[in-house]
């Protein structure tokens, strides 16, 4: 079999990009090696930037967000005792975040790529990605017990920090940065109605705690816990009682949150981490095969989403014009963003978080920074900003 463009993983990223290059006329093929069930089920990111979302609608993929998804005109940031919300419409002019599911994206995208015809192949396990500097990558995969290969003019990897498509880089030309942080993050998913209106960011003694949602009747709230921390450790109502005191206000000290039944419990590592370049060749690197970002700055699947655009922009320009200048700056006009979003979420991240080994000295210039953005417009603008995402570049 061949197509234009193979791509590797058929997550957000792999699925949007198919779309966007069958809307462009360029044909493509998705090889996802795990089943639909999984995919649809994979539960990962919530917040879509202003940027993201008007890629989803230009794309086709609006509707059920539109009607589903929660539309947030800001966070609140807690710390020292008390709340200051950050109002994004008037710091950006007017650009919002929408809570939404990736679960639901995916859904999404998948009925859209099986209504448009275009092959996407579940348990289809890619192997290699051979000749990745030639003008003919070959990508090798076993599906329905057999082995296949894909003849491709290009391959995008988009199959996650643990895929295989990266390999396809020679190792003595890649660089990597990397910094792992010495917490983690304790998730939890409740069939329970948020009882505040947006997310809220709280800085405690006790570590951050994030409350957020998925729908008005489901929770999604996270602890800063110790790395190596077992979920089984932390019984419902220790979770529920250590949400309530982290995200405590001294005007408001009983208040609570809304406890229901915990339908999901897991930990989650922090990390930074990109590689560079992202392309070799004809291979091309996309979302978290190439940068990885910690949770804080809600940025991972919009990072994504922006490579996307990026490399379908510079493959139709391919296609109806035969230049191959966008395709040649891909690689340095995503990494431009993504390191702009890689400091963004290590600032969110350190500036929020008590490190294990933090002296008085390091609480007192977190809590400078936070008072800095509660009593600064120009502090705040920045936040939200790089928050509600930074305009999408043109290639």
């Amino acid at each position: 079999m061949h197509t234009t463009v193979g791509i590797v993983g058929g997550g957000p990223a792999g699925l949007l990009l198919a779309r966007l290059l069958h809307r462009a006329g360029v044909d493509s093929v998705v090889l996802e090696r795990r089943d639909r069930a999984y995919v649809e089920a994979r539960q990962r990111a919530g917040i879509l930037e202003q940027p993201t979302v008007d890629v989803l609608r230009a794309a086709g993929a609006g509707d059920r967000l539109d009607r589903e998804g929660l539309v947030h005109d800001g966070i609140e940031l807690r710390f020292a005792g008390r709340a200051h919300r950050v109002d994004f419409p008037s710091l950006t002019g007017g650009r919002r975040v929408t809570v939404y599911a990736q679960t639901e994206v995916v859904k999404d995208l998948i009925a859209l790529r099986l209504a448009d015809g275009g092959p996407l192949l579940f348990d289809a396990e890619v192997h290699a990605v051979d000749g990745a500097d030639t003008d003919r990558p070959v990508v090798r995969y076993a599906h329905e017990g057999r082995e296949h290969t894909l003849t491709c003019d290009y391959v995008v990897g988009c199959d996650g920090f643990h895929g295989i498509a990266r390999d396809a880089v020679p190792e003595h030309l890649r660089t990597t940065y990397e910094r792992t942080y010495p917490y983690s993050w304790l998730g939890i998913l409740a069939e329970a109605p948020p009882v505040y209106d947006e997310l809220i960011y709280a800085h405690s003694p006790r570590g951050f705690a994030l409350a957020s949602m998925r729908t008005p009747t489901v929770s999604r709230l996270y602890l800063q816990v110790p790395n190596g921390t077992d979920p089984a450790d932390w019984p419902d109502e220790r979770v529920w009682d250590e949400l309530d005191a982290r995200l405590a206000l001294d005007a408001d000290p009983d208040r609570r949150l809304k406890r229901g039944p915990v339908t999901r419990k897991s930990v989650l590592p922090m990390r930074s981490w990109v590689t560079e370049p992202m392309r070799h060749g004809r291979l091309f690197l996309a979302g978290d095969a190439a940068h990885i970002v910690p949770p804080t700055g809600a940025k991972g699947l919009n990072l994504a989403v922006a490579d996307v655009v990026v490399l379908a922009r510079a493959l139709e320009l391919r296609h109806t014009t035969g230049s191959e200048e966008l395709l040649e700056a891909y690689s340095d006009t995503c990494l431009r963003r993504v390191w702009r979003a890689e400091h963004f979420s290590y600032s969110m991240t350190t500036t929020l978080h008590t490190d294990p080994d933090q002296s008085p000295f390091d609480t007192r210039l977190q809590l400078t920074q936070l008072d800095r953005i509660a009593t600064s417009p120009h502090a705040a603008a920045d936040l939200a900003a790089n928050y509600t995402g930074l305009p999408l570049a043109a290639g």
